[in-house]
C-alpha cells in the first residue's frame, strides 16, 4: 500500500497530492487506496513539500519563488518530491510521473496516454528549469471547456505562466459562441457578465496549479476614459466623446479614434492629468485584482497611431510610455501596492526611450514581442544593430527579418533596460496555420527557443489559439518541453511524441507528414511569396505544381489511416489518428483552393472553399477540442488564400 504524505501546507501541494494520488491509481489500477496526510516527519511513503523544507540546495535559483526547480529521488515505495516553490512541485510530480511512462499529448482526459505497470521506477533526477517564463495567452475563439483543460494541460508539459488577456475577454469567446466563419452552427448567446464569471474561475484553475497569472495587456488607453473594449477591435465611431477627446491622440490633425477603433487608439501623454487619471485606473485595477502575479500594461494596439501634439513630438513615443510607467508606479507605491508591472517592446515602442529611466525598475519586467517578425529565421541569428532606422513619429517601417528585428532589442533597449526580460510570440496564432502539418513551426520554435539566452531573453510567453493540436501536439509538446529544458534535441522530442501519439506506426506517419510537408511552402501560405499583388496575394503558378502533390501523398497514406482506426489502442492514440483521418481531408481541401488561387483562378478558389468551409464547419463540433476553425479561416483570409468579404 502506498501513502502520500504532505510537508508543506499549501493548496497547490494539496492539489499535487491528489494529481499523485489520482496517476499512481490509474497506472497501478489493482494496488488499492492511497492515503494522503499531512506529516512534517514523514520517513516512508511519498513525501511531497518545498525544498526548502527538506533542507535541499537551491543555491543555482536566483529567485526560488520565480525560478523553478523539480527534485526527485524515489525508489519503489516512494521518496521525495520537491519543488522549490508550489508550481514547481506540481511540474515536479508530473515529471515524476513523466519518468514513470505518463504522457500528456493533448489537453483534456482524451489527451492523456497513461501506462499500467506492475511497480514504480526508481527516479533519481533534479532540475533547474533553463527558463523562467514559460507559458501561454489566450487567443483565438475560446470556450469555457477548452480554457478550463488548457490551463490543466499547462504544468503537465512544464510550463509555468497563463495570461489572460483583457479585463473581461469576451471578444475571444464571442468568436466561438457566435460561431463566426462556421456556415452550419447557428450563433449562441453568451453574455458579458458570463464571461467576466468565466474569467474568474480562469484564475482560481491558475492560482491552484501555482501557476503565474499574468493578465491584461492591451485596453488601458481607453478604458479609463469611460470607453468600452470588450467588443474588441471594433468600429467605435469616429470621435470620442467631447469631455473626453482631450486625453487621445491628435494624430493627422485631428483627435479621434485611430482608424474608427478605440482599443487602437492612444493618449496625448503630455497631458499630465490624462496620466494620472490612467494612473488611478490601473491602481484601483490592481488594488482588487490582487491575484496577478504580472499586470502587463501595454499601449493601443496597432501603429503608427501616438499623438502628434506640440508637446508629445517632444519624446519618443517611448519616452512618454517610461512617464506614464513611472506615475503608475507611484500611485501603486503612494497605495502600498506591491504590484509587479509588464511593459512591452512593441510596435513604436521597438524604438527605446532616450531622456527618461525607471524610478523603480525592481517593479518592473520587459516584454520584447517582435509580432512584425518573419517565421522562417530564428532567434539563433545574432542581432544586427545596423538594420535599426531612425525614430520619426508616425513614418515607422518595422523590421521583418529576425536579426534586424533583434537589432531594436539590442540598440534601443539592451542600454537602457538591464532587468529580465522576455518575449511575446505569435507562433500559435496565425503563423501555425500556414504549417499544416506542424512540422516547420515545431522546429523553428525549437530552435528560436534554443537562441533566447543569447540575447538576454528568459523565456516565452505564447498568443495563440487553445486549440493547437491539429493534426496533432507536437509543436505544442517541444514548446513547453524545450523552455523546461533546452539540452533536449529536437529529434528526441518529436520520436518521443510520436512514439507515443501513433504506436508502432509513428516513422510511417512522420515519412507521411514530412512528404505533405514538402508540398506546402510555409511563406507562401502566409501571403509571401505572390508574383503579382494585383492578381491577389497568393498568385504565383509554380506553387500550384507544388501542391498538386498533394492528394497523391494523402491517397498513398489512407489505407494505413484507415486499418489504424479499426485497431484497439489507448485512447490518446484513438484521438491521434482521428485527427490524422480529418487531417487528410483538411489539406485536400487546403491544396485545391490555393492551387487555385496560384494561377489566378479566383472563382474556382471561391467554389472550392465553400465546399471546404461547409465540410469542417459540420466536423467543427467533433474536432473542437483540438482545431480552431475560426483561426483557420481566419489565417488563410489574411494571407490571400481564403477570400476576405464574407464570414459566414
Amino acid at each position: 500500500m502506498y501513502i502520500i504524505h504532505k510537508i508543506t501546507q499549501n493548496t497547490t501541494v494539496d492539489f499535487a497530492a491528489e494529481e499523485l494520488k489520482k496517476y499512481l491509481r490509474m497506472m497501478m489500477p489493482r494496488c488499492g487506496e492511497i492515503s494522503i496526510d499531512y506529516d512534517t516527519r514523514a520517513t516512508a511513503g511519498f513525501r511531497l513539500g518545498l525544498m526548502q523544507t527538506f533542507g535541499l540546495d537551491l543555491s543555482d535559483a536566483a529567485d526560488p519563488s520565480k525560478d523553478d526547480v523539480v527534485y526527485l529521488d524515489t525508489d519503489e515505495n516512494g521518496g521525495v518530491i520537491a519543488g522549490s516553490n508550489p508550481g514547481a512541485l506540481l511540474i515536479a510530480v508530473y515529471r515524476y510521473l513523466r519518468f514513470c511512462g505518463c504522457r500528456w499529448l493533448f489537453p483534456g482526459v482524451d489527451g492523456e496516454k497513461i501506462p499500467v505497470i506492475e511497480s514504480l521506477p526508481p527516479v533519481t533526477y533534479r532540475k533547474l528549469a533553463d527558463h523562467r517564463y514559460r507559458g501561454q495567452c489566450n487567443e483565438g475563439a475560446e470556450y469555457q471547456q477548452s480554457m478550463m483543460e488548457s490551463i490543466d494541460f499547462t504544468p503537465k508539459i512544464g510550463l509555468n505562466t497563463y495570461m489572460l488577456e483583457f479585463d473581461n475577454p469576451y471578444v475571444y469567446y464571442s468568436f466561438f459562441y457566435d460561431h463566426l466563419y462556421n456556415s452550419m452552427r447557428e450563433k449562441e448567446s453568451v453574455s458579458h457578465e458570463t464571461v467576466l464569471q468565466w474569467k474568474r474561475q480562469c484564475e482560481v484553475e491558475i492560482q491552484k496549479r501555482g501557476l503565474r497569472f499574468h493578465d491584461m495587456g492591451h485596453g488601458w488607453t481607453v478604458g479609463p476614459f469611460g470607453i468600452d473594449t470588450t467588443e474588441g477591435w471594433v468600429q467605435g465611431g469616429d470621435e470620442p466623446p467631447a469631455d473626453v477627446r482631450q486625453h487621445f491622440a491628435l494624430v493627422d490633425g485631428k483627435r479621434r479614434f485611430f482608424q474608427g477603433v478605440p482599443l487602437n487608439t492612444n493618449n496625448c501623454m503630455s497631458n499630465p492629468e490624462t496620466r494620472r487619471i490612467i494612473a488611478e485606473y490601473v491602481a484601483d485595477y490592481a488594488e482588487k485584482q490582487n491575484n496577478v502575479d504580472f499586470l502587463h500594461i501595454w499601449l493601443a494596439d496597432g501603429n503608427n497611431n501616438h499623438c502628434e501634439c506640440e508637446n508629445c513630438r517632444k519624446k519618443r513615443a517611448s519616452d512618454w510610455y517610461v512617464v506614464l510607467l513611472n506615475d503608475i508606479d507611484a500611485e501603486l507605491t503612494r497605495r502600498k501596492l506591491n504590484t509587479h508591472l509588464v511593459f512591452i517592446q512593441y510596435y513604436d515602442t521597438f524604438w527605446g526611450p532616450v531622456e527618461e529611466v525607471f524610478n523603480n525598475p525592481d517593479r518592473f519586467t520587459m516584454l520584447y514581442a517582435p509580432i512584425t517578425r518573419l517565421y522562417c529565421e530564428s532567434y539563433m541569428l545574432d542581432a544586427d544593430e545596423s538594420q535599426v532606422e531612425p525614430y520619426v513619429l508616425n513614418k515607422h517601417h518595422f523590421p521583418q527579418g529576425m536579426a534586424a528585428c533583434l537589432g531594436y532589442l539590442h540598440k534601443e533597449w539592451k542600454p537602457v533596460w538591464k532587468g529580465d526580460c522576455f518575449c511575446y510570440e505569435y507562433h500559435f496564432w496565425i503563423r501555425q496555420f500556414y504549417d499544416p502539418t506542424g512540422l516547420h513551426i515545431a522546429r523553428l520554435i525549437h530552435e528560436d527557443i534554443r537562441g533566447l539566452k543569447k540575447h538576454g531573453l528568459d523565456g516565452i510567453v505564447e498568443d495563440g489559439s487553445q486549440r493547437s493540436f491539429f493534426p496533432n501536439g507536437l509543436a505544442f509538446y517541444v514548446y513547453g518541453e524545450t523552455l523546461f529544458d533546452s539540452s533536449v534535441e529536437f529529434d528526441n522530442l518529436l520520436a518521443d511524441y510520436y512514439r507515443h501519439a501513433y504506436g508502432e506506426k509513428w516513422r510511417d506517419v512522420l515519412a507521411y507528414l514530412e512528404r505533405l510537408s514538402a508540398c506546402f511552402d510555409h511563406e507562401y501560405m502566409a501571403g509571401h511569396r505572390s508574383l503579382d499583388l494585383s492578381i491577389g496575394k497568393a498568385y504565383n503558378p509554380a506553387m500550384a505544381e507544388q501542391l498538386a502533390g498533394v492528394s497523391a501523398v494523402t491517397q498513398a497514406f489512407a489505407p494505413v489511416i484507415e486499418q489504424q482506426r479499426k485497431e484497439p489502442m489507448p485512447r490518446a492514440c484513438t484521438i491521434a489518428w482521428k485527427l490524422l483521418q480529418n487531417h487528410a481531408d483538411f489539406v485536400d481541401y487546403l491544396a485545391e483552393v490555393a492551387m487555385k488561387r496560384a494561377v489566378g483562378d479566383n472563382l474556382g478558389a471561391i467554389a472550392s472553399e465553400k465546399r471546404f468551409r461547409d465540410d469542417f464547419s459540420r466536423r467543427e463540433i467533433e474536432l473542437q477540442p483540438y482545431y480552431d476553425q475560426f483561426m483557420v479561416r481566419n489565417s488563410y483570409r489574411g494571407s490571400g488564400i481564403f477570400e476576405r468579404s464574407k464570414k459566414k
